[in-house]
């Protein structure tokens, strides 16, 4: 999947572990506790099932990233990010409806995700493009304790 708009970006799927040190940059500028290259390395040997795509712009070889299991027609969303820097010009929008699309696409019905409880702006991205809670895991997130929401979508219609 290539999708670019008048603004120079680009998403498309991480095909080897060639970009995975921008992968690891962006889970370390945005996570409390980030994904590691031995997940990721091994991930990618399940092409059938894990998808990782990058955002790239013009100007960042990694601007952000989307990593997402395909199983059973669910496309579940593991990690979303976009460099901090660059937060708040749209580019999670633009990230999430290629997502969205994509899994469509590789025939998935429905999407779904986690999210910290206290993660106002990614809350706010995921309602945009559709998500509505459907569960809570708590305290399942560590570094701090804390509830995970769990949203979800149907794949079809508007990102």
């Amino acid at each position: 999947m290539r999708r670019s708009s008048v603004s120079g970006v680009v998403v498309e799927r991480l095909a080897s572990a060639d970009d995975l040190d921008g992968v690891l940059a962006l889970e370390e500028a945005s996570f409390h506790n980030p994904t590691t290259r031995e997940w990721y390395e091994g991930e990618l040997k399940r092409p059938d099932v894990c998808f990782v795509y990058l955002l790239r712009t013009p100007g960042h070889h990694a601007a952000g990233f989307c990593a997402f299991w395909l199983v059973a027609g669910q496309a579940h969303i593991n990690n979303l990010a976009i460099l901090p820097e660059l937060r708040g010009r749209g580019l999670g929008t633009q990230l999430l409806a290629a997502i969205v699309d994509e899994a469509a696409h590789l025939g998935a019905t429905i999407l779904t995700l986690e999210v910290r409880a206290s993660n106002e702006a990614a809350l706010r991205l995921y309602a945009k493009a559709g998500f509505e809670r459907t569960g809570l895991r708590k305290n399942y997130y560590t570094s701090p304790v804390e509830d995970a929401l769990i949203l979800s979508r149907h794949a079809a219609g508007p990102a």
